[in-house]
């Protein structure tokens, strides 16, 4: 795989501020109205090496949207797993699923992009006790989605893994 390996269980002292920064209801709402936008064009303009939100890393995902078809990219918070990417479809603990999650439902094949790499995909929803095993590792690594998970009520906040096309 050509996306960095990222370990889940060391974040360094610098990430976890940065997590902690970020987790702010401030922060949170600035990141869900704005911030994912200056964020994309913050990454793509340091090829990945740089996030305003402070944590990373963050991998460019760009999907298909489901109903208009058009090519979207966001930014997100990741990490590695048996070879697969891991993303939390989080949206800050709000009360939907985020935009992303439901067009790569529908096109699973997207493209991922960080520090120079970019491939193609295939995002697949992990389900149960897999799905629990990776949101702990999620939450070890981003405290902040302990504090997402309750924000968001009811929902269950879904784990998406992509795999690499060869």
């Amino acid at each position: 795989m050509g996306i960095p390996e990222v370990e889940p269980t060391q974040p360094s002292p610098l990430f976890r501020a940065g997590a902690k920064l970020m987790g702010t209801g401030a922060a949170r709402r600035f990141l869900r109205r704005y911030g994912w936008r200056i964020d994309r064009a913050v990454i793509k303009a340091t090829n990945g090496h740089m996030s305003m939100s402070l944590v990373m890393p963050e991998v460019l995902l760009t999907h298909t949207g489901a109903k208009t078809g058009k090519k979207r990219t966001t930014p997100l918070t990741y990490f590695t797993d048996r070879g697969r990417v891991i993303v939390i479809a989080s949206n800050y603990g709000g009360d939907r699923h985020p935009a992303w999650f439901h067009n790569v439902k529908a096109h699973p094949r997207v493209t991922l992009s960080t520090r120079g790499y970019t491939g193609t995909f295939v995002g697949e929803e992990i389900t149960g006790p897999e799905r629990d095993r990776l949101f702990g590792l999620a939450k070890q690594f981003v405290p902040n989605y302990a504090d997402y998970e309750k924000l968001a009520g009811g929902r269950r906040i879904p784990v998406v893994a992509f795999t690499e096309l060869a």
